[in-house]
Formats: C-alpha cells, sequence, structure tokens
C-alpha cells in the first residue's frame, strides 16, 4: 500500500533533513517527506510525514523509492541482482567534498572545462603524475560519477585544459579570495620564490639561474607564491628560471592593488626580495613593507654605528635611524648551530691535511707546492680561508687558525636584522617580528609542493600556458592539502596516508531493469569513518553510474614495444 501511494504522488515528493545541536553535546535531527505543489501561479510546500523516528535504514530505503519512482519493479532486483567491484569512491568524495567547501569548485564553474579544471586538481591529490596519469586515475575512481560527466576525455583535453586554467587564473584567483575573504580585506600579505630544476630542455621557462634545489647543472623555473595573513595562497606566478627574485616584486604590487583590490597592506618579503627599487614601489603604492637584511648590509649599519654588537641578545630589540626601524636579534639555536658547522668543516679539513702528509711522506717524488695549492683551494671551497691558513713546515702541510678573524667571523652567529617602515603605533617591536617567521607558513607550502606531498616537478609540459596551467593545479591542490592536514591533525596519520586508506572504499555496481547500473557505497571501516567524521562528511548511499568515455590516446603496451624495440636497435653490432 506504501508502494502504490507513491505511485501516484512521488513525482512531486522529496525528502528533507535538517540537524542542530542540543545540550550536553545532543544533536537533534528532522527527516521530512515534504510535497511540492503550485498555488495560484506561487510554488509551495507541504509537509506529509515526519521521519524522524525512522532508522537511517528505512530514510534509506525511502530515498531509494523516490529515486526509481517511474518503474519501482526494479527495486525488487537489489537482493537478485549480482554485484561487482566498482570505481574507488571515497577518496574522491573527500576531495571533492573540500574542494567544494574552499569555494574551488565555484570559483573554477561548472562547465565542461571547470570540471575538468576540478579534476585535475583532485588528481594532483590523490595521486601525482602527468596527465595521462590523470585519466587512468578516472578510470579506476569515481571521478564522472562525482562531477556528472556525461562526455568522456583524453590527455589530450587535460593538455588543452592547461590552457584554459592559465587564460583564466585571474579570474579564478579572484573568485577564490573574495570567496574566502569577503570584505575583509587583509592587510598583511607573505610572499616568496623558489626555484624548480628541470629534467628536460624544452620547457618555455627554462633557464640557468640560482639553484636552490643544488642542481646547478640542471635549467630551472622560478615560482613565486603570494599568501595572505593566514599562510593561505592566494596567487602563484612562473617566471623564467634566470629571473632575480627582486624583478618578481612589482608584479606582486600590481596584483594586491588590482586584482584583489587592498589598500594599505604590509608587504613581507625574505632578505634580498626587497631592496631600493623595490622599497620605492612599495612606498608608492601606499604599502609598507618587512624584510631582513642581507650580512653585507649588516655589516655596513655596524660600521656606521647604527647597531651595535651589544645590542643582539636572544631578547628582540629596536633601533630607528633616518625613519626606519630595525629590529634585531640573536638566535642562540643557530648560532650554535653555525659554530657547530665551522668545527666540523675544521674537522674535516684536519683529516684532509693528515691523509695528505702521509702520501707526502710515502712518496719522495710528490711536490710539496702542489699539496699547499691544493690544500688553499680546498679552504676557499668551503669558505675557511678566512680565518684558517694553510702553510709549510719542512716536508708537511699544516693549519693555522688566525684568532681574531675566527672572532670577526664568528661575531654575527645567529644575528638578524628586520627593517620596516611601518609607524611603531601601527605594530610594536614584537609584532613586525612574529609577523616576519610567517614566512616559514610560505616556506611550508614550497615544501609541500616541491618534495614531499604534491611534487611540482616532474614537469611535463613545454608551453608557457601549460606550465602556468600545471603550476596552478598545484597551488589547488595544495589548499586541499592544508584543509586536510588540519582536519586530520589529531589522527595518527599523514594526509597521504589517510588518502591512500580512503582509496581502497570503491562502490558496489549493481545492475539493474533496462540495462540502468546503480552503485552502492558501502558503510566504511572504522578507520575510514574516523577521517569522514574528522572532515565532516558521509559518502552517499548510491551513485548514478554515468558512461563517459574515459580513455588514453597514448597505450602503455605500444609504448614498451617501443622501447624494447630502440634497446635492441642500440645493442646490434
Amino acid at each position: 500500500m506504501f508502494l502504490d501511494i507513491f505511485s501516484i504522488i512521488v513525482v512531486i515528493m522529496y525528502i528533507t533533513e535538517t540537524t542542530r545541536p542540543g545540550p550536553n553535546g545532543t544533536v537533534y535531527r528532522c527527516v521530512l517527506l515534504r510535497q511540492s505543489y503550485r498555488e495560484g501561479g506561487q510554488v509551495k510546500n507541504r509537509t506529509l510525514a515526519n521521519l524522524s523516528h525512522c532508522t537511517p535504514q528505512e530514510i534509506a530505503a525511502v530515498r531509494l523509492a523516490l529515486q526509481h519512482k517511474d518503474d519501482l519493479t526494479v527495486l525488487s532486483t537489489f537482493h537478485q541482482a549480482p554485484m561487482h567491484e566498482g570505481r574507488s569512491v571515497g577518496a574522491v568524495w573527500v576531495v571533492y567534498e573540500m574542494a567544494r567547501r574552499l569555494g574551488i569548485e565555484a570559483a573554477l564553474g561548472t562547465e565542461f572545462a571547470g570540471k575538468l579544471a576540478l579534476w585535475q586538481v583532485i588528481a594532483r591529490v590523490i595521486a601525482q603524475g602527468s596527465r595521462l596519469s590523470a585519466v587512468r586515475l578516472a578510470q579506476t575512481h569515481a571521478a564522472c560519477e562525482l562531477l556528472q560527466l556525461t562526455r568522456g576525455f583524453d590527455e589530450n583535453d587535460l593538455y588543452e585544459n592547461l590552457t584554459w586554467l592559465a587564460d583564466h587564473q585571474v579570474s579564478i584567483e579572484r573568485c577564490l579570495f573574495t570567496t574566502r575573504r569577503g570584505h575583509r580585506k587583509p592587510t598583511l600579505f607573505l610572499y616568496d620564490v623558489t626555484s624548480s630544476y628541470l629534467e628536460g630542455q624544452c620547457n618555455a621557462f627554462a633557464a640557468f639561474g640560482y639553484s636552490r634545489d643544488g642542481k646547478a647543472g640542471k635549467k630551472q623555473l622560478v615560482i613565486g607564491l603570494l599568501c595572505d595573513d593566514e599562510g593561505t595562497p592566494v596567487s602563484v606566478d612562473v617566471c623564467a628560471g634566470n629571473t632575480p627574485d627582486m624583478r618578481t616584486v612589482a608584479a606582486q604590487i600590481t596584483k594586491v592593488t588590482q586584482r584583489f583590490g587592498c589598500a594599505r597592506v604590509t608587504f613581507v618579503g625574505d632578505r634580498g626580495m626587497l631592496k631600493g627599487p623595490q622599497m620605492e614601489a612599495v612606498a608608492q603604492a601606499g604599502f609598507h613593507y618587512i624584510t631582513a637584511l642581507a650580512k653585507p648590509q649588516v655589516e655596513r649599519l655596524l660600521k656606521g654605528h647604527v647597531l651595535h654588537l651589544a645590542l643582539f641578545t636572544d631578547q628582540v630589540c629596536e633601533v630607528e635611524h633616518e625613519g626606519l626601524r630595525y629590529i634585531m636579534r640573536r638566535n642562540p639555536l643557530r648560532a650554535e648551530e653555525m659554530a657547530a658547522v665551522r668545527d666540523d668543516k675544521q674537522r674535516t679539513m684536519e683529516q684532509w691535511v693528515a691523509k695528505k702528509n702521509t702520501y707526502l711522506a710515502t712518496h719522495p717524488r710528490a711536490q710539496i707546492a702542489v699539496a699547499l695549492r691544493e690544500c688553499r683551494t680546498k679552504l676557499i671551497r668551503l669558505k675557511m680561508d678566512a680565518w684558517l691558513r694553510g702553510e709549510v713546515k719542512e716536508r708537511t702541510v699544516c693549519l693555522r687558525v688566525e684568532t681574531e678573524a675566527l672572532s670577526e667571523a664568528a661575531k654575527l652567529d645567529g644575528c638578524y636584522v628586520l627593517q620596516t617602515d611601518l609607524p611603531q603605533a601601527v605594530a610594536g617591536t614584537v609584532v613586525v617580528h612574529e609577523r616576519y617567521k610567517d614566512l616559514a607558513l610560505v616556506e611550508q607550502a614550497f615544501r609541500t609542493c616541491k618534495t614531499t606531498h604534491l611534487e611540482v616537478r616532474p614537469v611535463y609540459v613545454r608551453t608557457a600556458t601549460h606550465t602556468r596551467g600545471h603550476v596552478l593545479v598545484v597551488m589547488l591542490a595544495y589548499l586541499i592539502i592544508r584543509a586536510l592536514r588540519q582536519a586530520w591533525a589529531h589522527l595518527d596519520l599523514t594526509v597521504e596516508e589517510g588518502i591512500a586508506q580512503l582509496a581502497t572504499l570503491c562502490a558496489m555496481e549493481i545492475p539493474l531493469a533496462g540495462q540502468e547500473t546503480i552503485c552502492r557505497v558501502p558503510k566504511p571501516r572504522a578507520n575510514s569513518q574516523r577521517l569522514l567524521e574528522a572532515v565532516g562528511t558521509q559518502l552517499p548511499d548510491t551513485l548514478r553510474q554515468r558512461k563517459a568515455r574515459v580513455v588514453t590516446r597514448k597505450q602503455l603496451p605500444e609504448r614498451r614495444r617501443k622501447r624494447k624495440n630502440n634497446a635492441l636497435e642500440a645493442v646490434r653490432p
């Protein structure tokens, strides 16, 4: 009789579920069966039944009946229909939910290009790789079902989508910024740059430059990341690998004023980032700045008696000179580290000299002048020649420590100086010091994007637009990783482990009458349920299967066969 009623009015029926907190941590849940109807040209709703007393299984049964209201006979086939393992749903569901909450889905849009871009972001979080690997990932994860993709795609579509991302980067970043901040414009921005080396030679940004990765023999590209006062990335730029840090600052000032519409902003940059021209540009824009001074700049201030060594203590100290404020401090832990490194270098040099003297003693024809030249060359390479000298006594090489020079070299161990033009009434000494330390948030983003989870390299693209789109995908993926790290902070696992665990949760495919297939999501294990609860989401009971054709144009057997043939050609005489 229940189903007979549904066959008459179910076409205009739906279920609503609301929750509200109660006293002592209780949660009240209200589930209503409602009907939508039209009266006098207006759409109205009325409640037919209160289902709050029903079990979740009974409510799920009613939902399922509403979904198949046109042919309820298919419900009788559930127990007789064979079940097959479907696509993975756990990881992709959680990442998608987080992207929706952060406003990434809204910023990218609901068109086909926006959905492809969102899948690239989700795929970067789940497993890092090329566009080809992202297509293969969509074949094993419920990407089409969750994103409601009715049109298939391949790796070429994803490459074209990178161009779309680069062309719409300004609007995407502006939308994300507005969604998150609203009318609360930040008064402080953090900015830093890094480099990422390239394995190939054909990238549009590839150039030799100062390598922060220690890969001096490889070309690289430069990435600039702009974050708000909470360390959340708001924009990313890609420059040629030989671009100096200072030349990237002007674009950030324009971006903050025009793209994000901010005024009265303090710009925080690392040492070497803000120098004379950059400081003038910041001042002309009506901004203030906080930066650190390089060691030569600190030494000039000491020689000019603006600063004094006695002021460098473990407590923050401030000196004002010619309208600028200098905040200084000596970090005792850093000073100990630098002294230990210096001692370790000296021990290494002493061991090398001992081996060299042994060689000279056992080889009478060896020239002492050559050994002395090698010793001095090694001292220069280790940057010890200022206080450690190599000398010759008879037929042995000796080391002599210049005490005064060593004291001069160690006088600034652990010392650093911050410079700002912020008025004292706006930000005190401790506040300026803490704001500069917030640059560690940008460095954490770089570590996550480069070496730990997201791995911006290897860069499997060549053109400028594809590279910009790829780096933008990595930045958007980092927003999700950052949110998941905060949600799972109390759990004893990493984000990578949590995603890998959720990826094992797969839907079950149940074929119904009329050649339709429904994907039923099983109940998660206890560990997976804890991950879902920490994020504040629950998996759906069912998913509608999407028959979008996701394929790869490049087949692995063909690539393996080609590689094998090339290897055989190489070994033939």
